[in-house]
């Protein structure tokens, strides 16, 4: 078992998801989507804020010449947090009354791509998108809840996650346009059976991070653990966690050494909150590899 100190770098929220270590202002971005609230921590000056917002906020990018990309229920939204106004670039491509973008991140050449939960479950309407240029592209479908977004080291490869069925996939990515090919399995794990406990349960891979060496950080959200897998999809490592609903992990500090892991405290058991105080806190751990830094979206 990994025993590695974890610490808790944040007071709780409901569903702490998409954490974004910002490469030039070096603090750390999340979401509290049903929260509807974007936190920043500053962890060497000890500073945060927060700022909420008339709908739920679920992924976030660094801009380039300033500000943050929103991903929203109500769209895609540049925000300036320096005096906290927003300006919509795109409307939402779905029924928000039943779907929402979520987990969402940019590649190495500005475009954001992001996904979408479709709330219902039934049937996998969910989708993702590609932010490029000025214009909203659907690129892909046939999931239920898009998460788990990363890039190989060299931009060839993609992952994304589909939660519900507890499959991640890998896709072939074109370096000019960003069309996605040769979608493929790239790990798969269990279901939870019927009267199965917790505890015997692994989890489902919700938010991902990629290091320097090619290895995918997954977050298995219910299954208390993050790991750790090689390119061919080999777990190489297992981390414990004292929370049950680990939702991502992303590569922070000054050498991208330190993991943060949002986690969950939303609809959990009262039972377990009592027994889990940092459930819905941001925790941290040091790694030896470093991950991939944070690609600005050219807005």
């Amino acid at each position: 078992m990994d025993d590695t100190p974890i610490r808790a770098v944040s007071p709780p929220c409901l569903l702490g998801e998409s954490p974004m270590w910002h490469p030039q202002e070096q603090v750390l971005y999340w979401c509290d989507i049903p929260g509807r609230r974007v936190h920043r921590l500053d962890p060497v000056r000890g500073t945060t804020a927060a700022w909420d917002f008339p709908c739920e906020p679920a992924s976030l990018a660094p801009l380039l010449g300033g500000g943050l990309l929103l991903a929203m229920r109500d769209g895609l939204w540049r925000f300036d947090p320096a005096s906290g106004q927003r300006e919509r670039l795109a409307e939402p491509p779905y029924d928000p009354a039943k779907e929402r973008f979520n987990d969402g991140k940019s590649d190495a050449l500005g475009r954001f791509w992001v996904g979408t939960i479709y709330e219902p479950r039934e049937p996998a309407l969910a989708a993702l998108y590609c932010w490029s240029h000025g214009e909203l592209q659907r690129m892909a479908d046939g999931v239920t809840v898009s998460n788990g977004l990363g890039w190989s080291p060299d931009g060839r490869t993609m992952y994304w996650t589909d939660t519900t069925s507890h499959t991640i996939h890998a896709l072939d990515v074109d370096a000019h346009d960003g069309s996605l090919s040769r979608r493929r399995v790239f790990a798969t794990f269990a279901r939870k059976q019927a009267g199965q406990p917790l505890e015997g349960y692994g989890g489902r891979p919700d938010g991902a991070a990629v290091d320097v060496e090619g290895c995918y950080w997954v977050a298995m959200f219910e299954g208390q653990r993050v790991l750790r897998l090689s390119p061919s999809g080999e777990v190489l490592r297992e981390i414990r966690l004292p929370v049950r609903c680990p939702t991502m992990p992303c590569f922070g500090g000054a050498d991208l050494k330190t993991l943060y892991i949002t986690t969950a405290r939303e609809k959990r058991p009262a039972e377990e909150l009592a027994a889990q105080p940092l459930a819905g806190c941001v925790l941290a751990l040091e790694v030896d590899v470093p991950g991939l830094p944070a690609q600005f979206a050219l807005g």
